[in-house]
């Protein structure tokens, strides 16, 4: 095994490797730290690189055949920098996204102190006791004091992984997205190590890929720092530029003194001047276009906290109206009750003189619950709480039952409301015969409100699979331009605001609603003002339910 092993033994593949990880690591934990040194989190995450970046020099030295007498030195100092690193994961676990550790003053003295112990025992003869040495490869022979170690790094490790599997249950947005990251990086690390070497190791007594373990740390400890620093995508980008820039530089300029002929040095001179001028330039970029970047996610987040802001004041606008209407409907009722009971002469001895007053305050008392209704259904829109309750039933049966409660009001402003079911018989349809009724409510009692003379005509007909009815009225009419915005919530025509300065401009943002719920469409067409207009609906005959 120590031959195969030596066979693939490179130490200047592993010199290189530790350098590249090296210096990432520490240019990743100065980052963390820089970005908030006040935060225990990434306080944290720097003593793990510091270790790490430790315990990764002290397995390349111990390999070296000139430090082959102090050998059994270097790998107690190997195991010395490893424990504190199992115990600041999980302190990293514990502790992430937090700015202050979470944990009781005597439990973390506690671990500090399992921590040192451990520490003290890895540095003393029973840790390991000898080195057994063949070729580039050594090996400890382990003592009884190793256990504790074995046994602390264990469970620090499990209970790290827990911790961070346990708040990602738990958690929610970015901080979720952290810990995901993070077990992703561990995810990877582990499944490299023990796919490149623990298995080669075992299986083929191979080392080959044994120098990559440098590499393994770039990638917990990058993603980790992508986490910790919450999504600072793009400083780490300058980050990694400026790393790898810096990593080309130092191999430009070592080979510069590796080479004997002096016109290689000079040529190797050269470029590395012309790397160092673009390397430059290159950062310079960078850094430009990550302020911009960083300029547009301020932008946006700003943005998307002003959306949910609005969507929030908007569900306690439809909550208010929706609350306000409910307790506005009770009085109103009480008051349109009593009102109609005089009126009617139910209630004796009031004058004709009161009676008029109580016409005009049954007038406006209708008026307010109309409004009052049409609030209530356009809280109930856009709350997306409409229920429908889907039956069989005669659309041409609702038709007259709506004209024959507006006929009397209409003929006393003179207009004539005619029915023509064109359909030939009962319109039956699968529909919500209420929600469909306040459609048909709307069409007639708008061509009532905004007509003078002539007639109204109602006309149902099979159109395709559809039914379709439509109101047409002599009255106002619509500009050609306003048409298209009849439906939407809200709208009302200048002209129609003039003539009926009580609406709101939800009946008809109301039907386009319904309507489509069902399956179906609407429509309106007018010649102009002054030349009447038309509204019709499209109800399909059976409906989606």
């Amino acid at each position: 095994m120590a031959l195969l092993a030596a066979q693939f033994y490179n130490p200047s593949l592993d010199l290189v490797m530790l350098i590249i990880a090296v210096v990432v690591d520490v240019f990743l934990a100065l980052f963390v730290y820089v970005s908030n040194a006040k935060s225990a989190t990434n306080r944290i995450f720097f003593l793990l690189s510091f270790f790490t970046i430790l315990w990764l020099a002290v397995t390349y030295i111990v390999r070296l055949p000139e430090f082959s007498d102090a050998s059994l030195v270097l790998h107690r100092l190997g195991i010395f920098f490893a424990a504190p690193m199992s115990a600041l994961f999980f302190l990293l676990a514990y502790t992430m996204p937090a700015d202050t550790v979470p944990l009781s003053r005597r439990k973390l003295y506690l671990i500090i102190g399992a921590t040192l112990f451990m520490m003290a025992l890895n540095v003393s003869p029973y840790a390991f006791v000898s080195v057994y040495r063949s070729g580039h490869i050594s090996q400890p022979q382990p003592g009884i004091g190793l256990i504790p170690f074995s046994i602390l790094s264990t469970l620090f490790s499990i209970l790290a992984v827990y911790w961070l599997i346990k708040k990602y249950r738990h958690s929610r947005g970015v901080v979720r997205k952290q810990l995901r990251l993070i077990l992703a990086g561990i995810l990877i690390m582990l499944t490299l190590i023990i796919t490149t070497i623990l298995i080669p190791i075992l299986i083929f007594h191979s080392i080959r890929f044994l120098a990559f373990t440098p590499l393994y740390t770039i990638i917990f400890l990058g993603t980790t720092a992508y986490a910790v620093t919450k999504y600072q995508l793009f400083n780490i980008k300058v980050l990694v530029t400026q790393t790898l820039t810096f990593v080309i530089w130092v191999v430009l300029f070592a080979k510069i003194f590796g080479d004997e002929s002096l016109n290689v040095q000079i040529v190797d001179s050269f470029i590395f001047l012309f790397t160092v001028v673009f390397g430059i330039l290159l950062m310079r970029s960078v850094r430009r276009e990550v302020e911009q970047r960083e300029k547009l996610e301020v932008l946006s987040l700003e943005l998307a906290e002003a959306n949910e802001r609005l969507e929030e004041l908007d569900k306690l606008k439809s909550e208010f109206v929706s609350m306000a209407g409910h307790q506005l409907r009770a009085p109103l009722t009480v008051i349109k009750g009593y009102t109609s009971l005089i009126l009617e002469g139910t209630v004796q001895g009031a004058s004709d003189k009161v009676k008029e007053v109580l016409g005009k305050v049954m007038f406006s008392t209708e008026q307010l619950v109309k409004l009052v209704s049409g609030l209530l259904d356009l809280s109930r829109i856009e709350a997306g709480k409409i229920k429908y309750d889907f039956t069989r039933g005669d659309l041409a049966k609702i038709a007259e039952e709506v004209i024959d409660k507006f006929r009397p009001g209409a003929q006393k402003k003179g207009l004539e409301i005619i029915f023509e079911n064109k359909a030939g018989g009962p319109a039956v349809l699968i529909f919500d015969q209420d929600k469909i009724r306040e459609a048909v409510i709307n069409y007639i009692d708008n061509a009532i409100k905004y007509s003078d003379k002539g007639r109204i005509a109602v006309t149902l007909e099979q159109s395709g699979s559809n039914l379709r009815l439509a109101v047409k009225d002599a009255g106002l009419g619509i500009k050609a331009e306003d048409i298209s915005e009849m439906f939407g919530k809200f709208h009302r025509t200048e002209e129609a605001r003039v003539k009926d300065p009580n609406g709101m401009g939800i009946g008809l943002y109301f039907v386009k609603r319904v309507v489509e719920d069902h399956g179906g469409k609407v429509g309106a067409y007018s010649q102009g003002l002054g030349k009447g207009s038309a509204f019709w609906m499209e109800v399909p005959i059976k409906s989606k339910v």
